[in-house]
């Protein structure tokens, strides 16, 4: 992540430090989540000042800071109706009982603009940062589907709303995001180069296309002349064992995938097996378990929710990744559940500061490790109608959860495969 400083603070709300510090967190280059942050824009046709316009890889996003009175344990913060602190309504100086639609109309002014521009129309989220603290920021799940997100800026939240935001189906090129960055700022002046470093491909990536075999595409020999006595043959066995053969290749395909997909990382009487890579991190598999009883295998807020909503099952396994930076300790956890509104509702839980987590499986690491996984770095993803948390320590070392080394090796976790 590059960092580009635009005009002064003047006037800038107070949190927009916060959102400052959370960027720069990230670190350079593409190790986190990579892409480009223009603190203080105020780009062409938008007429407030932003604190921050986020360009990542797959999508953007805009950063918008509001000042609360005083720090504040619980806000809630619905988008079409009045916010309350603790519980007491918010109202401004100006009148304005929800600071949410100014960013509302910068999101729209964004998108309006590079569309007017026409560069290629990433997702435009919008992110609220709300200060000087909050503990925990309540929203409807209506407007979280409508792409926007309002949260104190830890590095950690601010994260995982860029993962959830950030979602376009194939990563920007960088000279297409150099255009993106001359419509926003003029004054941004990033080459090429400069992007590819912050994890923005050289070039488009190529369309996917179905391989058709030669065969399917000759040209059909003209039938012969069938004899007189067989005219009476019923003619749907040709067609009966074409179709017999389509249906054998496509379940062929899809029995292949799915066993990619599922293959066990360990071995059935539970010693790791070869380790599996994810962009240059190596998973290795230390066990797993599979429950019915979902909050006796966590703790905190998370708990509590599952103790009142349930859940169908979880599913913990362990792993030990091994970088350039040493070996960390990984605890993926899979909650699934009926239908995709209890995932959404849990994850807004799990994505609060200090929310809990999922507890360690039962015996000991390797060689006699005992990873204590307090303090974490916390990731949350979804997979149709289940959650993923996602958290990782040092093995034989204090942690931070806001290493970036630690995040990306928690991000790369995010896409293992876990069956149970």
């Amino acid at each position: 992540m590059r960092l580009v400083r635009l005009g002064d603070s003047a006037g800038a709300p107070r949190v927009e430090a916060d959102v400052r510090a959370a960027l720069a967190s990230w670190g350079p280059g593409a190790a986190v989540l990579g892409g480009v942050a223009l603190l203080g824009a105020r780009p062409p046709g938008v007429e407030h000042r932003l604190d921050a316009v986020v360009l990542l890889p797959r999508g953007l996003i805009v950063v918008v800071g509001v000042d609360l009175p005083d720090p504040a344990l619980r806000l809630e913060a619905p988008l079409t109706g009045q916010w309350k602190t603790d519980g007491w309504p918010l109202v401004r100086p100006d009148g304005a009982t929800n600071p949410g639609d100014e960013a509302l109309a910068a999101g729209a002014a964004v998108t309006a603009l590079l569309q007017a521009e026409r560069v290629e129309p990433l997702p435009v989220g919008v992110v609220i940062a709300v200060g000087p603290y909050v503990q925990q920021v309540s929203q409807p799940t209506a407007d979280l589907v409508r792409g926007v997100r309002i949260l104190h800026p830890e590095p950690r939240t601010l994260l995982s709303a860029a993962r959830e935001l950030a979602t376009y189906d194939h990563p920007c090129p960088a000279p297409q995001a150099a255009r993106i960055l001359a419509a926003l700022a003029p004054e941004a002046d990033l080459g090429v180069a400069a992007l590819v470093a912050e994890g923005f491909p050289e070039t488009a990536p190529a369309a996917r296309t179905t391989f058709i075999p030669k065969a399917a595409l000759a040209p059909r020999p003209a039938p012969a002349p069938r004899p007189a006595e067989r005219r009476g043959t019923p003619r749907w066995l040709p067609i009966a064992a074409a179709v017999l053969v389509v249906v054998l290749l496509i379940a062929g395909i899809v029995l292949a995938l799915g066993s990619a997909d599922s293959a066990s990382q360990e071995s059935p009487d539970g010693r790791p097996t070869a380790p599996v890579g994810v962009e240059g991190v190596a998973f290795t598999a230390h066990g797993s378990a599979r429950g019915s009883d979902c909050a006796a295998a966590t703790y905190g807020d998370i708990k509590a929710w599952l103790e009142r909503n349930g859940c169908g099952e979880v599913v913990r396994a362990r792993y030990a990744a091994g970088s350039g930076d040493g070996t960390a300790a990984v605890l993926v956890s899979v909650l699934r559940f009926p239908a995709s509104a209890g995932a959404a509702e849990l994850r807004a839980v799990a994505d609060r500061p200090g929310s809990g987590g999922v507890r360690d499986l039962d015996g000991g690491w390797p060689d006699g490790q005992a990873p204590v996984f307090d303090h974490a770095a916390f990731l949350t993803g979804s997979e149709g109608n289940s959650v993923k948390l996602v958290q990782a320590v040092w093995l034989g070392r204090a942690s931070d959860p806001a290493d970036p080394r630690l995040v990306g090796i928690a991000e790369r976790a995010l896409r293992l495969a876990v069956t149970g």
